[in-house]
């Protein structure tokens, strides 16, 4: 599974300022190792000081209303797990597991998890979005809402990735940093380590067994199509069909596509707008539906999905031109009486279309059934469960 890189932000113009502006964050500077630091901590230059937390106490959910900072935390002798992510990644959502078992684990024992939201789309900005998030995905600790990206900046810099984790121990120094998803292991036992050296004398469970069997050793993963954007960075990466130009605004009309359909490509057949980040739906005109298609080929297919004009909609989903079989349907996945699959589009966020049973090749097609339907991206995901 490949992370995602904060600078696609910069197409979409909203965040270009953020990415290029703040250089003058605080740039941690290497000081030699700590002597009770554990040998396999000495590396990547670490330990280093942390950076400090930028926001106020309105940027802070999960906390009371208050704002935490680094010092403080170091004052209280608390080993911190800072976790960058954003609420449409795939992949931050599948290291969710491992954070709640940790934070459930740990927490009485002085590990405190702070989550770094910092967006990608311009809908994420918005600190509501961000909190209504929450509850659906069982975040309770402490997330920082970093929408004007300084804090990226300051761990990061321009370039980062979604999911990235630091470690930072009882001292404030960061030891330990990991890209992507995977290594669960190997950061749970490092949270142990850190907590021990904080509190000698604690006793912890066994190290968490893989939550996914795509975490497991020798688990089966099959290639899959590229995460697939359908807004203006999408055409500049070539893969909308049927457009000349991108400005955002542009209404457009593209006819059906004749032949086959070339994987990793988004169709679009109707009338849509065109629009920095998305596609947006456009004329609904009686008998001629507005549809999106896409081959791809993976276990699991998710779309990021808006409703533009805040209402919720339905949005019928086909497979092959067929509606979505039940073993095969993805979470999000609902039936109409007469056995037609659908979503209902009810909050700008990822919503996860298919989950295969057998690994394929397949198109996908999406009706909106109601106007204000925006799509956003398709991701995958391709390891067998």
């Amino acid at each position: 599974m490949r992370s995602r890189l904060l600078i696609i932000i910069g197409f979409a113009g909203a965040a270009a300022f953020a990415i290029l502006s703040f250089t003058n964050a605080p740039k941690a500077s290497a000081i030699s190792p700590l002597d009770n630091a554990p040998a396999a901590l000495a590396s990547n230059n670490y330990p280093v000081p942390a950076p400090r937390f930028y926001g106020t106490a309105q940027d802070w959910l999960n906390t009371n209303g208050k704002a935490l900072s680094m010092t403080q935390l170091t004052h209280e002798h608390k080993v911190v797990l800072v976790d960058f992510w954003e609420y449409t990644c795939v992949n931050c959502l599948r290291t969710l597991p491992y954070l709640q078992e940790w934070n459930k684990r740990y927490a009485k024992d002085g590990l405190v998890i702070v989550g770094i939201h910092t967006p990608e789309f311009k809908f994420a900005h918005k600190r509501a979005n961000v909190l209504a998030a929450l509850p659906r995905l069982g975040i309770t600790w402490p997330v920082l809402v970093d929408s004007n990206y300084l804090n990226w900046q300051a761990w990061q810099g321009a370039e980062g990735v979604w999911p990235r984790d630091y470690l930072i121990d009882a001292n404030g120094q960061v030891v330990e940093d990991h890209e992507g998803e995977g290594g669960y292991g190997r950061t749970e036992s490092t949270i142990q380590e850190l907590l021990k050296q904080a509190h000698p004398g604690l006793t912890f469970p066994p190290i968490m067994a893989p939550v996914h069997s795509a975490d497991k050793a020798g688990s089966v993963c099959y290639p899959m199509t590229a995460e697939t954007y359908c807004g203006g960075r999408g055409f500049q990466e070539g893969v909308i069909s049927g457009v000349t130009n991108w400005a955002p605004g542009t209404h457009i009309q593209v006819p059906a596509p004749t032949g086959s359909l070339q994987d990793g490509i988004v169709y679009p057949v109707g009338n849509w707008v065109e629009q920095a980040e998305s596609l947006q739906e456009g004329t609904r005109v009686p008998g001629q539906p507005n549809v999106i298609f896409l081959r791809y080929h993976a276990l699991t297919a998710n779309a990021v999905i808006k409703p533009e004009l805040g209402q919720p909609l339905r949005v019928d989903i086909m497979q092959d031109g067929k509606p979505i079989p039940p073993g095969d349907k993805g979470t999000d996945i609902r039936y109409t009486p007469a056995g037609q699959s659908y979503i209902l589009v009810d909050s700008p966020r990822m919503y996860t279309l298919t989950h295969l049973r057998t690994y394929g090749s397949h198109v996908l097609a999406l009706i909106p059934q109601a106007p204000g339907f925006g799509l956003y991206s398709f991701t995958f995901t391709s390891c067998q469960e």
